[in-house]
């Protein structure tokens, strides 16, 4: 098995049911994966303004997937227009 830590940030003019499915949906890409820790950090004020958005909401998964992570797993979270940014950790 192998574990990873996603770390999402969201734009905060997002209403929370447009939140709560954008996280589905990210979690729908993870199929097979068992979700060991799932953290809602809040809205905090980012360092500098990305896609005209000062403060972003945190969002913190730490996950365990049996196979290989898909390959296009990446470009979806960067496609996805309310997720600002995102950082994927392969954890020992």
């Amino acid at each position: 098995m192998r574990n990873y830590q996603l770390v999402l940030v969201l734009k905060t003019s997002l209403k929370e049911a447009d939140r709560k499915k954008v996280l589905t949906e990210v979690k729908d890409f993870l199929k097979g994966s068992k979700f060991t820790k799932e953290e809602d950090w809040g809205e905090k004020p980012l360092s500098y303004m990305i896609k005209r958005e000062t403060s972003g909401f945190f969002v913190n998964y730490v996950f365990e997937l049996k196979e290989a992570m898909e390959k296009d797993f990446e470009k979806r979270l960067v496609n996805n227009e309310n997720i600002l940014r995102h950082l994927l950790l392969k954890a020992k």
